[in-house]
C-alpha cells in the first residue's frame, strides 16, 4: 500500500512538474513590464537662413533643429574662433543713386514706406541696411549729368556763391531723410563722378582733368558739401575724393591719377578738412582691385597718408586679395569695398555665388569694413541714366509701378549679411574647406554668425565646430547660407 502511494506521489509531482515547464519560458528570468521611454527634446541653438541659386528658397527660415554635440562624425569642419579677431565691421549696403531714389518714388507714399522699412528697419522682415553710398552731384545713374556749382560755358565761380543742392532736393535728400527717420544710425559715404565742368580742363562732364588752379576750390567744394548735407540733417561719414579715377569714359567721370589725388588730398583737401576740424573720413582709391599700387603709391607719400583713412575698391578687375596687399602694406589704415554691380543680362544662381563669394565673403576675409552691391533701384527699363551712363546696371530693385516691386539678387546677396551683421560687429576666425566659403562674425550683442557659400557642384555635408562642439549640416551646390548662434 505504502508502495502504491509512492508511486501516486512521484507520478503526481512529475504532471506538475510537466505543467510547469509548458506554462513557463525557457529562460529563468522573468520579462519586466514595458514602459514608454521618455523622449528626448533637442532644443534648435543655430538659426539657419537659406536661399538657393534655383531659387527655391529666398532668404527663408529653415524650421530643422541645429544643436551641438559632440558625437563623432568624418565631415569636414568649419571652425569658428572667436578668439582671433580681425577688423570692425562698418556696414553693408548699396549705393542710392539719384535715379534710385527717383525709382523708388514712382511707389505710392504707403508702399515706399513699406519698403523702406523692410530695408532700413530692424523688425523680423527687415535687412537692415547699414551703410550708402552717395554720389556728390549726379552719378552715371541719374537722368542727367549735374554738379552742385554748374556755370554758362566760360564762367567760373570760385567762391563757390552758386553752390546749391537743389538738383537732389526732390528725390534724393527727402529720401535721406526718411532713411534716416528709420535707422539714425546709417553711416554714409560720398563720391563725386565728376567735378563742375569749369574746373576741368575739357571743359566736359565725361574724361578730362581737374586742373591744378582750381584744387583749393575744388576742395572747399567737399567741405561745402558736407556742411550743406549736415544742414539738412543728413551726416557724411566719409569721403572718396574721386569715382573710378582711371576710368574717364564714363558720363560723367574724370581722370585723375595717384599722384594727382596725393597733391589734391595733401596740399588742399586734407587742410581744407582740418581747418574747418572735419570729422569726415578721406578715401582714396574707389576703383578696381587690378592696381594695388594706386592707393599704395598715394600712402607712401607721408604728406597725404596723415589725412587718409583708408582705401576703396572694386571689383571689374583684378582680385579681391588686392585689399589685402594694400592692408598688409599699411595695417593701420582701412579698406572699404564700396561697389560692384549686377548686369541685366546676368543670371540669379551665377551672380548669387559669384557675389557672395567675393563681395560679402571675398572683401570681409580680406578687411573690408563695408560690403556695398552698386545700385539700390532702377525702373523695368533700367534707368534712369545718363546718356552713355550704364544701360544695364541691375538694382537690388526693379520697382515695377506705383504699387509693385521686385527684389532682384543684389538684394539676397546683400541681405544675407546686412539682416545678421550690425555696425560694430567684428569679424573672427573661421577655416575654409573645399568648396565652403565663409566668413565669421560677433555680433555687439555676442552671436556669433556665419555665412556660407557652396561654390561646388553637389550638396556637401559638414560640420560648424565651435567651443569644442559642433552641428552637422549640409547646403546644396550654389546655394548661400547665414548661421546665427
Amino acid at each position: 500500500m505504502k508502495t502504491i502511494k509512492n508511486t501516486m506521489k512521484a507520478f503526481f509531482l512529475l504532471i506538475v512538474s510537466v505543467m510547469i515547464s509548458k506554462c513557463s519560458p525557457s529562460s529563468d528570468t522573468v520579462s519586466p513590464t514595458p514602459t514608454n521611454p521618455t523622449p528626448v527634446t533637442v532644443t534648435n541653438e543655430v538659426d539657419f537662413w537659406l536661399t538657393k541659386g534655383n531659387q527655391s528658397s529666398m532668404l527663408q527660415k529653415q524650421t530643422g533643429v541645429l544643436a551641438f554635440n559632440t558625437t563623432y562624425n568624418t565631415y569636414p569642419n568649419i571652425t569658428v574662433d572667436e578668439a582671433q579677431t580681425f577688423q570692425t565691421v562698418d556696414g553693408f549696403g548699396y549705393t542710392l543713386t539719384g535715379g534710385s531714389a527717383q525709382a523708388i518714388n514712382q511707389l505710392n507714399a504707403s508702399k515706399r514706406k513699406e519698403l523702406l522699412e523692410e530695408l532700413f528697419g530692424t523688425s523680423s522682415t527687415s535687412i537692415s541696411i547699414s551703410y550708402l553710398r552717395l554720389s556728390i552731384g549726379a552719378s552715371d545713374l541719374n537722368a542727367t549729368a549735374f554738379t552742385y556749382d554748374d556755370m554758362p560755358v566760360g564762367q567760373t565761380d570760385l567762391n563757390l556763391t552758386n553752390f546749391s543742392l537743389a538738383p537732389d532736393k526732390t528725390d534724393l535728400i527727402p529720401m535721406l531723410k526718411e532713411i534716416i527717420a528709420i535707422n539714425p544710425a546709417i553711416k554714409i559715404m560720398a563720391v563725386p563722378w565728376s567735378p563742375p565742368v569749369w574746373m576741368k580742363d575739357n571743359g566736359s562732364f565725361i574724361g578730362g582733368s581737374l586742373q591744378p588752379q582750381y584744387y583749393s576750390v575744388y576742395a572747399k567744394y567737399f567741405v561745402k558739401y558736407i556742411e550743406k548735407m549736415k544742414e539738412e540733417g543728413i551726416t557724411i561719414d566719409a569721403i572718396t575724393p574721386q569715382n573710378e579715377p582711371l576710368h574717364p569714359g564714363n558720363n560723367p567721370s574724370l581722370l585723375m591719377l595717384a599722384a594727382q589725388q596725393a597733391d589734391f588730398i595733401k596740399n588742399h583737401l586734407g587742410p581744407a578738412f582740418k581747418a574747418v576740424n572735419s570729422k569726415v573720413k578721406i578715401v582714396v582709391y574707389d576703383h578696381n582691385c587690378d592696381k594695388p599700387e594706386y592707393p599704395i603709391a598715394i600712402l607712401n607719400d607721408s604728406g597725404a597718408n596723415s589725412y587718409v583713412d583708408g582705401s576703396a575698391f572694386h571689383l571689374y578687375a583684378g582680385d579681391i586679395s588686392a585689399l589685402s596687399t594694400v592692408h598688409n602694406a599699411f595695417p593701420n589704415k582701412n579698406v572699404y569695398f564700396t561697389e560692384q554691380y549686377t548686369s541685366s543680362s546676368g543670371s540669379f544662381d551665377g551672380d548669387l555665388k559669384w557675389h557672395v563669394k567675393n563681395v560679402i565673403i571675398g572683401s570681409m576675409r580680406n578687411w573690408s569694413k563695408i560690403a556695398l552691391e552698386w545700385n539700390l533701384a532702377n525702373n523695368s527699363s533700367f534707368g534712369p541714366h545718363t546718356q552713355g551712363g550704364c544701360d544695364s546696371c541691375k538694382g537690388a530693385l526693379t520697382i515695377n509701378s506705383s504699387e509693385s516691386f521686385s527684389r532682384n539678387v543684389a538684394y539676397y546677396i546683400i541681405a544675407h549679411a546686412s539682416k545678421f551683421i550690425p555696425d560694430g560687429s567684428i569679424r573672427i576666425a573661421s577655416n575654409t574647406v573645399g568648396n565652403l566659403n565663409n566668413v565669421a562674425f560677433k555680433t555687439t550683442a555676442g552671436k556669433k554668425v556665419l555665412v556660407l557659400e557652396n561654390d561646388g557642384t553637389t550638396n556637401e555635408i559638414f560640420n560648424i565646430k565651435y567651443n569644442g562642439k559642433w552641428i552637422a549640416t549640409s547646403l546644396d551646390a550654389g546655394a548661400v547660407a547665414t548661421y546665427i548662434w
